[in-house]
């Protein structure tokens, strides 16, 4: 499986598993990101910079980590705005403000991949245009942070 990241999971694991803390974490975690196991998006990294903590720093080192959208991907995005409902991932204020939007990126990049998974620290609400809804209208996997790790069979 290839996990896509969304920003809130990114946030959550520099935030709360300190490196120090949390070796062993963060050498699996490094590892599936060099197998290429562990992904995200070019958006995750624009919603990222200038966060002003290790995680920018990290970010910042790890450019590659954060790819642009292909064509496929840009014609799924379109996809899931073609829902009038889901086209409420972008906020009236991120679009007035020109504020980058991972969101259906994210989502994109899982489908596009053959084996794709969305890891979100967002919750499914009913009626509500949040990643875990969108995944499960396009039948996409998607997981927490702790889902992941026992998907991983991490233990610490």
């Amino acid at each position: 499986m290839i996990y896509v990241f969304d920003s809130s999971s990114l946030i959550d694991l520099f935030k709360y598993y300190y490196p120090n803390r949390f070796p062993s974490l963060w050498e699996n975690f490094d590892a599936l990101v060099l197998e290429r196991r562990i992904i995200s998006v070019r958006e995750v990294r624009n919603e990222l910079e200038g966060h002003g903590d290790s995680l920018s720093v990290w970010v910042k080192d790890h450019h590659e980590f954060f790819p642009a959208p292909t064509t496929d991907e840009l014609n799924f995005v379109a996809k899931i705005f073609k829902v009038t409902h889901f086209q409420a991932l972008v906020k009236e204020k991120e679009w007035l403000q020109g504020k980058p939007v991972a969101d259906p990126f994210v989502i994109a990049n899982a489908w596009a991949l053959e084996e794709g998974c969305v890891v979100t620290q967002e919750v499914k609400r009913p009626n509500a245009a949040k990643i875990p809804n969108v995944c499960e209208h396009f039948g996409i996997p998607c997981l927490n942070l702790e889902a992941f790790m026992e998907n991983e069979k991490w233990r610490f």
